[in-house]
């Protein structure tokens, strides 16, 4: 693997890049402060903007480094912070990442996610050369789902209670992709 850390990616909607602080309001407003964008993940909904603005420079600090790939998702029609998106696991023993996402609740149900994710599968296979790119969800979220099915990532089974979110104790269904070229 070639790890290249969180560079700029751009498709047609959207522009993945770096965090910066200035996305602090955005984010709390858009989605980390929205109990029903939160509810399957694994952290809570912030508080306050200042929770969202020390997240951010954590994620910030952690530029530095090559394997972190941590990316917001800007609307380019209104330079708008709207998600999340990124790695929540590094296999570099089987060249694999997990990825994670969240974005804001307004901005559901328009193949948005699915966009990002898509560029992403295609920088992690094409420029960083990972052999195997898995996600997960609740199966109580089935839309997280339809956006893995989407961009081609195939239902590998459900883990019974085998995980944690905000709701409590949760089953896991499994995804996975395969680089073609590997």
């Amino acid at each position: 693997m070639k790890n290249l850390g969180t560079k700029t990616i751009e498709t047609k909607r959207l522009i993945l890049r770096k965090f910066t602080l200035s996305d602090a309001e955005d984010m709390y407003k858009n989605w980390a402060s929205d109990d029903e964008v939160t509810k399957f993940l694994t952290w809570p909904s912030h508080s306050d903007v200042e929770v969202s603005r020390k997240v951010i420079d954590t994620w910030i600090k952690g530029y530095s480094d090559d394997k972190n790939y941590q990316w917001c998702i800007e609307l380019k029609s209104t330079g708008e912070a709207i998600g999340s998106i990124g790695v929540v696991d590094y296999k570099e023993n089987i060249k694999a990442v997990e990825i994670g996402y969240c974005i804001g609740r307004k901005y559901w149900n328009q193949g948005i996610t699915s966009e990002a994710l898509k560029a992403l599968i295609e920088f992690f296979f094409e420029e960083v050369g990972v052999n195997r790119i898995e996600s997960r969800h609740d199966p109580l979220n089935p839309n997280s789902g339809k956006v893995m099915l989407k961009c081609g990532l195939k239902y590998e089974g459900t883990r019974i209670k085998a995980g944690r979110n905000n709701t409590g104790i949760c089953d896991v269904a499994m995804y996975g992709i395969i680089n073609p070229k590997i």
